[in-house]
This record gives structure tokens, sequence and C-alpha cells, in this order.
């Protein structure tokens, strides 16, 4: 028990005297073992049998010690001890893949125990709380990501002439790369490194969200969103790995429930900005008829910011060291642990205390990549095998997740995701859903219609809104520079009249006759005449392209939504941190989806749009508890090999669920609201009881 060994901590200024610290015999240290998964110095010149190491000795008036000095070198006495119990060494070649494995798995609980004991000496502090807001800013990129489409989807829609389809696809793909990006770079985490895949995907996220705030084209645009949807969908199962294993067992569960409120932030961040910037039209610019920069696209460049800073940022963090170790890099996580030791030492005044930890357990290596000399092969033939070992080592993890020692956590954690999902981004897209139509009804209520009117010699020039006109007759009319709105012209005849830089929107003519009328320079599309008969009427230079019509007046209500639905989750974020590591994750999970799952029944009472904004407040800020159980739970449950790839696995199975939850519940906007409430409730409710099967993690350490 290499971890229960006292002479493994050693080198402190609490009067600590360690003797016969460093001993060398031919030229190499005494009693080291080839593959023996033990750190290696090099060669050094011989010493006297009995000198004594300044470095662990500690100091006296005399003799300063250097504290960024490595300490790293283990007791030879305890090696020599070791090697007496362990017995004529094997070569791993000759032994059977189970002795490997279980001799890692017993290295690796050694390793889970003192390195809780060194992150416990290293302190919470200031490392723990720069890289707190480092990967903060990685989750709020995440967070703005969610809310991004929705809001440029009016204005968008417009803009790039979208069908209905199109929009429904729009609103999807983002979640479609989230999906895939979870499952491919959270997998990429637990063999390339948390930091380094981080930075991939960070980096993918926010050069094509710059990109899609320029290309005019739809397919090019959709593109654009499913590859920055695949960059952030990969950032989310990395910050929760990467930061868990800084964290001890008394700061885990409150400090990655701290982390999740930039998830919060993210959302607010998005709907103060698309309240700021998208109704102003005229912010943007154009190039000719073809390119133009609207407002929208001003706020889609200005969502990939967080993005980008937490990118620049991020460059300045170390690796994980518990990711370093699991691989065999000793050394390089000695330092970074001793860099965090000092950086929180410093930070508390208490500059001179020593990182007193020497040796690290680092686990058996058993299947460890080969790297392929530069003359074998062509270079694509070599990146090609490169690229297929990983992918089947990360495959390899997937399935391990699916094992006899993981298969029931895993399908029981793979069903609270997607119950929690299906029933959060259904409603979430279901609110806003709901009030539009709320919306739509009291607009319809207060249509003018005109029966039978007649018009001649008239010129229009102003706006026409929410109108129906009837059997109506209009001779030798002008309508010039003007805009229709909601407007709708009904078995009615125009005869001799002329249309010149007209702009309409949903306005429709229905079995009309059309007599040797002129339209120039118009966007009265052929698919505008419903029914109608043109006879000698002459369509001369129409609009290209697509136009921002109308600025809502009342867009700001979904903005407003947004935003209150976002704050309203800051309570819930407060009391899961403060209760995490008091009640425990599971009562967390359980009790937070019970609750949510009441808080739906009362949305039959929600017949108004006021009423409809309070019950999403309500549901938000029940429900955020167990979003942030579930993220501190998966963690908790997986090694440090798998955990990347088993909370990328569940993620990626929880943005299925949103997408499946938005294409449902849109569905019944306007028919019902018994079908998206009841399957809200049940799914919450059966998630719910489920969880609470799930092992308690709370007294666990990370293995």
């Amino acid at each position: 028990d290499g971890y229960r060994n006292t002479n493994l901590y050693q080198g402190g200024r609490a009067g600590n005297q360690v003797s016969d610290d460093y001993r060398y015999q031919d030229g190499n240290y005494e009693g080291y073992a080839p593959n023996d998964g033990y750190y290696r110095g090099g060669d050094e010149p011989a010493h006297e049998e009995d000198a004594q190491s300044d470095v662990t000795e500690g100091h006296d008036e005399d003799d300063e010690v250097y504290e960024g000095e490595y300490q790293g070198i283990p007791h030879p006495d305890d090696i020599k001890e070791k090697q007496k119990q362990r017995g004529p060494a094997v070569a791993d070649e000759y032994r059977d893949r189970a002795d490997l494995m279980a001799e890692r798995m017993e290295d690796e609980e050694q390793l889970a125990h003192q390195y809780e004991n060194i992150i416990e000496e290293c302190g919470h502090g200031r490392f723990q709380w720069t890289l707190f807001f480092v990967l903060g800013l990685a989750l709020m990129a995440d967070g703005v990501e969610v809310f991004v489409v929705g809001f440029v989807l009016p204005s968008a829609e417009k803009d790039m002439c979208l069908s209905s389809s199109n929009k429904g696809m729009l609103g999807l793909i983002v979640y479609l790369g989230m999906m895939v990006g979870a499952v491919m770079l959270g997998g990429l985490a637990d063999k390339l490194g948390r930091k380094q895949c981080l930075i991939i995907s960070l980096a993918i996220n926010a050069a094509f969200a710059f990109l899609s705030s320029f290309v005019q084209g739809y397919g090019f645009f959709l593109f654009c969103r499913l590859i920055s949807g695949l960059g952030i969908g990969g950032s989310l199962p990395i910050v929760f790995a990467y930061f868990s294993e800084f964290l001890s067992r008394e700061k885990r569960g409150e400090h990655l429930s701290w982390l999740c409120m930039f998830w919060m932030i993210g959302g607010i961040f998005a709907s103060a900005m698309a309240w700021s910037i998208i109704p102003h039209y005229g912010w943007g610019f154009s190039m000719g008829t073809k390119y133009h920069f609207h407002s929208w696209r001003v706020f889609v460049l200005v969502c990939s910011l967080p993005c980008i800073a937490s990118l620049v940022a991020l460059k300045f963090m170390p690796e994980s060291p518990r990711f370093l170790l699991e691989i065999g890099k000793h050394d390089e996580a000695w330092m970074i642990l001793k860099q965090v030791h000092d950086t929180n030492m410093r930070a508390k005044g208490e500059p001179e205390r020593v990182f007193t930890v020497s040796y690290i357990k680092t686990p058996k290596q058993i299947d460890e990549f080969i790297e392929i000399q530069s003359s074998t092969g062509t270079w694509y033939q070599r990146w090609l095998v490169r690229i297929t070992t990983t992918f089947k080592q990360v495959w390899d993890n997937v399935l391990y997740c699916l094992t006899a020692q993981y298969r029931m956590n895993t399908l029981m954690l793979a069903v609270v995701w997607f119950t929690m999902a299906l029933s959060y981004y259904g409603l979430i897209v279901w609110f806003p859903d709901m009030i539009r139509y709320f919306q739509e009804e009291a607009y319809e209520s207060r249509v003018k219609i005109f029966d039978e009117e007649e018009v001649s010699h008239f010129t229009f020039n102003f706006t026409l809104e929410n109108q129906i006109h009837r059997n109506g007759e209009y001779r030798n009319d002008k309508f010039i520079g003007m805009k229709f709105k909601e407007v709708r012209f009904e078995d009615s005849l125009f005869e001799e009249c002329y249309f010149e830089d007209v702009t309409s929107s949903e306005t429709f003519f229905e079995n009309c006759t059309i007599i040797s009328t002129v339209f120039y320079n118009t966007d009265l599309y052929e698919h505008k005449f419903i029914n109608c008969r043109l006879i000698n009427s002459t369509f001369m230079k129409e609009k290209e392209g697509c136009h921002l019509d109308f600025e809502e007046d009342n867009d700001f209500l979904i903005y407003l939504v947004s935003f209150l639905g976002s704050l309203s989750v800051l309570p819930g974020n407060i009391i899961s941190a403060l209760l995490m590591d008091k009640i425990g994750r599971i009562k967390m999970i359980g009790g937070s989806m019970l609750i949510s799952a009441v808080c739906c029944f009362f949305l039959f009472f929600g017949n108004s749009e006021s009423a409809m904004i309070g019950w999403q407040c309500l549901f938000c800020g029940a429900s955020i508890a167990a979003w942030n159980a579930l993220d501190v739970i998966t963690v908790e449950l997986y090694p440090t090999d798998k955990r990347a790839t088993a909370f990328g696995i569940l993620n990626g199975l929880c943005k299925f669920g949103a997408i499946l939850g938005n294409s449902i519940f849109s569905s019944f906007v306007g028919i019902t609201k018994v079908v998206p409430i009841l399957l809200a409730s049940s799914a919450l409710v059966g998630g719910g009881l489920l969880a609470l099967r799930l092992p308690e993690t709370r007294d666990q350490v990370l293995m």
C-alpha cells in the first residue's frame, strides 16, 4: 500500500528530517527494476553510501532549500522491501492480460487514495478559482449556443427565405452537432488529454460560429452551425472531467455545482445581447445587392466572444495531473501539482510551505501507443494508422462503459439523462411557442374586415396591417412605396392598377381577378396569388432575395421570456451548490425531478402569456438542481481513463432527447396542452424514481 507509506511524503519544514534519501549504485538508483511502473531518474555520478540529499533534508541557517527543486525520488529502502515481497520479476509480454489488468486496477485504487491526499495538501485556492473562471467561460459558450438559433430564426427566416421545414432543421441541427461532438470529443479527451481536446473543441466552435455570421446561403449557414455545435458539444464532458480532477472530495460537489451557474450566465448573456442588438435593423451593412450583414449576424458574432475568451485563457492552464498519472507521465504530473500547491500557498500568505510529496503512484501501462517510424510507409499511411488506433481505443472505452462492472449504472444514468432532456428541452421550446400562439390569437382577434369596398383613382402610400378585404373593387389605383402586413384580399377585382416598390409579409390574394395591372419592383410573387385570374397583367423587376420587412413589436417578449427563464435558475443553483454535499447527489436528482413533475401539472392553468412565463420560471428553477447533480454523479461514477467518454455518451443521449423533445412538443402547439404536459411529467416521475436506485458517490474518492 504505497499511499499509506509515510516515507512517500517527505521534505516538509515541520521537523521531518529524512536521511538516506538518495543512494546510488553503479551510476543508477539502487533497487530499481524494469517495467514496474515506478518513476526512473536519469544516470547520475556515484556518491558515498551515507550521503544525504539537501533537497529533502529541509534547511538550516547555512543552506536554504530551493522550493522548485525536484523531490520526486522515492526512498530506496521502500523499493527493496517491495521487490522482496514481489519476488522474481516476469516480463510483461509473458504475463496474462488478466494479471496485468488486476495489477493496474490495484495501482489505480492506490493512486485514487494517494491523489486525494495530495489534492488536500495542495488546498483549494487561487489556482482552482482561476481554472473555475476559465472553464466557466467554456460552459457559458455552451449555454449561448443553445439560445442563438432560437433568437435569430425570426430574422434569418426572412433574410434567407426559409420555409417551415428549413426553420425546423435549423433549430435541430445544433443539437445534432452537439450529440456527435459530445461522444467523439469526450472519448478523445480520455486518450489525448483534457486540455488539448478542450482547445480543439473550443477552436472548432469559435471558428465556425464566427464564419456562420458572414455566410449568406442557407446550406452553408446550416453546415457552419452543425460544426459549431459539434465543437461546443464536445466541451461539456471535458469541462466537468477536467475541473473535477483538481478538486478534493469535500469540495467537488459544491464547486462543480457553482460551475454550472455559467450555463445560466450564458443564457442571460444571449438573451441580453439579442434584446439589445437584433431589433436594431440598421446595425449592419450591405455590399451591392447580394451581400447583406444585418443586425442578427452581429448578434451571432458577439455570441462567439465567450468561446474565444475561454480558448485564449486555456492556453495558460496546465493539463490535468490526474490524466497524466493515468498514462504514466509522473514527472509532468508532479510538477503541475507542485504548481497548484505553490500558487495556493502564495495566495494564502504561506509561500514558505514546501510541497512534501516525493512520489506518486502510476498505474501499470498496458496498451501503449507505439510511434511509427518516419521511414515506415507514406505520411498519410502513418496518420491513418494513428487515427485508426486512437478511434479503436475510444471505441474500446465506449464498450467498457457497458461491461458488467458499469453496465447497470450506465443504463440507469442513460434513462435519467434522456427523460430529463426530453421534458426539459421540450418544454423550453414549447413555452415560447405557446406564448407566440397566445400573441397570434390576440392579434387575429383585432383583425379589421372590409366588405364590398370600392376605391378608384386613389394612391396608397402607407402601411396596411391585419386586414381582410372581401369583394372589393379597385380601379385605377396606385400602390406605391407601401407595406402589406397580414393582409388578405378575397374575391376582389383589381383593374388598371399600378404596384411599385411594395413589400409584403403574410399577404395573399385569393380568388381575385387582376386585369391590366403592372407590378414593378415588388415581392408579390406567384405563390401569393391563390386561384387568381391574371389578365394582361405584367410583373417587372421583381425584388430579389428576402427582406426583413417588419420589426416585430413583441419580439422583445420572447427575449424577455428566455432572460427570465435563465435568471430563474439562480436560486436553484445556489441551493444545489450549498446542499449537494450535505444531502447527496441521489436525493438531489430524485427530489428535483419529482418537484419539476409537479410544476408541469400547473401548466394546465397557464392560459395567458403572464401565466406561462411564471410557470416556466418555476419549472426551470426546480429542475436545475437535477441537472447539477447529474453532472456531478456522472463524473464520480467512472474512473479517470473512462470519465470523459462516459460523460460524452450520456450527454450525447441527452441531446438526442432534446431533439425528440423539440420535435414532439412543438407539433402540439395550438392543438392541445394535454399531451406535452403529461409526457413531460411522466418522464420526470419515471426518471426521478429510477435515479433513487443509483449509488451515492458523495464520500467516494475520484477513481
